[in-house]
C-alpha cells in the first residue's frame, strides 16, 4: 500500500524531532566543554561559543589521571564481561537444549533476579567483599557487576540458541563431536552476532556503574573507575562544568568506538533473539 505524501512528512517530522530530542544532550555536552566557565552562567545561553576552548581536553589529561580511570573501568568491563559470558553461554545453552525437571523454574528465576534493582544487593555484596577482604580492590566492582550482567545475558542467549536448529549439533555428532565439541566447534560460531550483542551490553552495563563503584572503591583511589573519579571533579561550593563535561566527553569516547564497532552484530543479534 502506497503511503500518502502527508503519512510520509508525518513520519520524518516524527524521525528528525525524535533525533534532534535524543541528540540534544549530547549537543549540549559538547558546547558546555567547549565554553569559558564564566559563560555558562550568561544569559540567554549561547548555541556555540565564540572562542571554543578545544585545548580544554589536554588540559584535563594533564590534570586528571583520565588515562588511569580509563584503564580501570576497561579491566573491570573486561573481566566482569568475560565471567559473564562463561556462564552465560553454558547457563544459556543448558536452559535452551536441556529439559531438566525444575528447568522452566530456573529459568523464571534468572529472569526474576534480573528485575531486581542493584542497589538491592549493594548491602549483601559489601557485606561479603569486607569478609573476603575484596573492598577496594577491582575484583569487588568485577564480580559485583557480573551479579548484574548474567541474569539478563542468559535470558538473551537462551533465546538466541532457541532459533538455532538442534540438527546442527547432531550433524557435528554424527561426525564424530562430543556435545561440547558440537558447542564450540559449531554453536559458538553460528552464534556470533547474538554472543556479540550480549557482550556489549555486558560491557556498557559495567562501564556506565556508579553505584557499585562508590561503595567498594571510595578508599582506592588507585583503583578509581571513570564515573567515580569523574564525580571527584564536582566542588562542595563551586564547579567547573566545563572540565566535567570535557572529561565525561573522553570517558564516552571508547564506548562510543565500542558501539560503532560492533553496531552490526548488536543489530543482528538482538534481532535473531527476538525470533522463535
Amino acid at each position: 500500500m502506497r503511503q500518502s505524501p502527508l503519512a510520509r512528512l508525518f513520519i520524518y517530522a516524527s524521525v528528525i524531532l525524535t533525533c534532534a530530542v535524543l541528540l540534544f544532550p549530547i549537543y549540549w555536552l559538547v558546547v558546555t566543554a567547549l565554553s569559558q566557565p564564566d559563560q555558562l552562567r550568561q544569559l540567554p545561553p549561547k548555541f556555540w561559543p565564540d572562542e571554543p576552548r578545544w585545548s580544554v581536553f589536554g588540559k584535563i589529561l594533564e590534570e586528571r589521571p583520565i588515562l588511569l580511570w580509563l584503564g580501570n573501568s576497561a579491566l573491570a568491563a573486561l573481566g566482569a564481561v568475560t565471567i559473564s559470558m562463561v556462564v552465560s553461554v553454558l547457563a544459556g545453552y543448558s536452559l535452551s537444549r536441556f529439559r531438566v525437571r525444575g528447568g522452566q523454574s530456573l529459568g523464571l528465576f534468572i529472569l526474576t533476579a534480573k528485575m531486581l534493582p542493584a542497589t538491592l544487593l549493594v548491602i549483601p555484596l559489601f557485606g561479603i567483599f569486607r569478609m573476603t577482604g575484596l573492598i577496594g580492590s577491582l575484583w569487588s566492582i568485577i564480580l559485583a557487576h557480573a551479579t548484574l550482567i548474567i541474569p539478563f545475558t542468559t535470558w538473551m542467549l537462551k533465546g538466541y540458541f532457541d532459533t538455532i536448529p538442534r540438527e546442527l549439533e547432531q550433524a557435528a555428532m554424527v561426525d564424530g563431536c562430543s556435545p561440547w565439541g558440537a558447542l564450540v566447534r559449531v554453536i559458538l560460531p553460528v552464534s556470533a552476532p547474538g554472543l556479540a550483542a550480549t557482550a556489549l551490553y555486558g560491557f556498557v552495563l559495567s562501564w556506565s556503574d556508579y553505584a557499585y563503584a562508590r561503595t567498594f572503591l571510595t578508599n582506592a583511589q588507585g583503583n578509581w573507575t571513570a564515573n567515580l573519579g569523574i564525580t571527584t571533579m564536582k566542588g562542595e561550593y563551586i564547579s567547573n562544568w566545563a572540565d566535567i563535561s570535557a572529561a565525561a566527553i573522553l570517558v564516552a569516547l571508547p564506548i562510543l568506538a565500542i558501539y560503532l564497532f560492533l553496531e552490526r552484530y548488536l543489530v543482528g543479534g538482538l534481532t535473531a533473539g527476538s525470533e522463535k
